[in-house]
């Protein structure tokens, strides 16, 4: 990396507002990192150079003229290619919406235009945000920069791979099962899935619509936060957007970096603490807990114990609304047609261009909750994974009647190799159980870089849940961790 692009986001801000720096030069200089490392990194599916230098220039004018249009303005971000945008491709990483121009941005994207963030270009990701490995990308897998022949975590992989390799002072992530946290996790980045309807889901393009969450990416907690508090907010476009006041979650994370956790109550849970885990992981997160007691934390440890159940009524719901939502793709409205010659009914069309233009996950996953919500098997599967549900969330408020936050690794295990798993989807999904109660809650988590693991040298992440609307906990316990920990490498 340069001496840029090492800089975090507060310091980059700090030195544009000051005029010690330009947002062209820094955005220069993120545009020459990705063209020097992103073709062995694949963290980006589209670069839009000409309009992040466009924004960088006008935030620079405006500073000079002694206007500010954010605490970031002028800091330059990677965007996850599942949010619209009218001046780039929107592809979700897949074949059927190869080269599609939006006709509107997605809320977030024009938050974070409002705030004079230059936008870099859209990030790779599993197909539709269905994967754990960015290796499901119809346009190429992304490699981790800690080890180019391991995965960056998924779905949002190419986002934490910017990030991690210096293309990105920022990015944004969607987080359905874990997609923002588990790649924070095996990169060595932090990555927060804010409560669910705090941030605007207006052109998201939906996965599963009672899980999505749209949030932000970053190197350090602070970074995050103050990324958070520009896209978080009420949107009446969006119908399961929460009117409420956004949690300070910036002042949460200066409080925290003071180092003072006396007071905080911190669960332990049992159930994401096991045998299955690798051993590495859990040595790294014994000793996180060490150090927030060290911090002066009051650790207990709680008990969940539907958690267990989570995996397989996250697998019957998750492709349950898949199925609902990408029935959209009908080759009709918009992007891929296959057949269109004239010979060839609207059904056969169909069909042709779905076998085309989705990927092998997401047929996998259309397929069974398709067959998850048909006649006669409605009540035995959707809805008995609705109650397991329900049963998650209690065992999350009764846990929060005796603790502020609870702590896991984000994941059982680091980075694994290229197409590793690939053809074991099961074994796959194992990477998802540290992160899938928050989002069947509907709650708040964080992952924060935890060091490395002593059995591959690679990284490992903290966990730290919240209840709904108590995204500031996660910044002043992340935070406080982050500065105890020092650099992980």
């Amino acid at each position: 990396m340069t001496e840029l692009t090492k800089l975090s986001a507060a310091e980059l801000a700090e030195g544009i507002h000051s005029r010690e720096l330009s947002s062209v030069q820094v955005t220069e200089a993120y545009l020459q990192r990705i063209a020097d490392v992103d073709g062995e990194i694949n963290a980006y599916l589209h670069v839009a150079g000409e309009q992040a230098l466009q924004t960088a220039a006008e935030v620079d004018r405006e500073i000079a003229a002694g206007t500010v249009a954010s605490p970031l303005a002028g800091v330059p971000l990677a965007l996850k290619d599942v949010f619209t945008t009218t001046d780039m491709p929107t592809t979700c990483a897949s074949k059927i919406l190869e080269g599609w121009i939006p006709p509107y941005d997605a809320t977030v994207t024009t938050k974070l235009r409002a705030a004079g963030i230059p936008i870099l270009g859209k990030t790779n990701m599993d197909e539709f945000a269905m994967g754990s490995s960015t290796e499901n990308s119809a346009y190429g897998p992304t490699r981790n920069p800690w080890d180019t022949e391991r995965i960056p975590g998924g779905s949002g992989g190419g986002s934490s791979a910017a990030l991690a390799s210096g293309q990105a002072a920022l990015a944004i992530g969607t987080d359905t099962g874990g997609s923002i946290r588990q790649p924070a996790a095996m990169t060595g980045t932090v990555g927060t899935k804010p409560t669910y309807g705090t941030v605007s889901r207006f052109g998201l393009v939906a996965c599963a619509s009672s899980l999505d969450q749209g949030g932000p990416c970053g190197r350090t907690v602070l970074d995050t936060a103050l990324l958070h508090e520009v896209i978080a907010g009420y949107d009446p476009r969006d119908s399961t957007s929460r009117n409420v006041p956004v949690p300070p979650v910036v002042e949460a994370a200066r409080q925290g970096a003071q180092g003072d956790l006396r007071g905080v109550k911190v669960g332990v849970v049992k159930e994401l603490h096991s045998d299955s885990y690798q051993p590495g992981v859990i040595s790294s997160f014994d000793a996180a807990v060490a150090v927030l007691k060290d911090l002066g934390a009051d650790v207990i440890e709680v008990s969940c114990p539907h958690f267990e159940y989570a995996l397989p009524a996250y697998y019957l719901i998750l492709p349950s609304e898949v199925s609902s939502n990408l029935a959209r793709f009908d080759a009709m409205r918009y992007g891929l047609r296959v057949g269109d010659d004239g010979s060839h009914s609207a059904e056969q069309v169909m069909a042709a261009t779905r076998a085309a233009g989705f990927g092998p996950e997401v047929k996998r996953r259309i397929m069974i909750g398709t067959y998850a919500l048909s006649a006669g098997y409605y009540d035995a599967y959707y809805g008995q994974a609705l109650k397991v549900r329900t049963l998650i969330a209690q065992d999350f408020d009764r846990a929060y009647e005796q603790v502020d936050v609870l702590v896991s690794p984000t994941s059982p295990f680091t980075a694994w190799k290229l197409g590793e798993k690939v053809d074991d989807p099961l074994s796959m999904y194992l990477s998802d159980l540290s992160t899938l109660p928050t989002n069947l809650a509907g709650h708040c988590g964080m992952s924060v870089p935890s060091g490395l693991s002593e059995d591959d040298n690679l990284p490992v992440g903290l966990q730290i849940m919240a209840p709904a609307l108590g995204d500031d906990r996660l910044y002043r316990v992340g935070a406080a961790y982050e500065v105890a920990r020092g650099p992980i490498a």
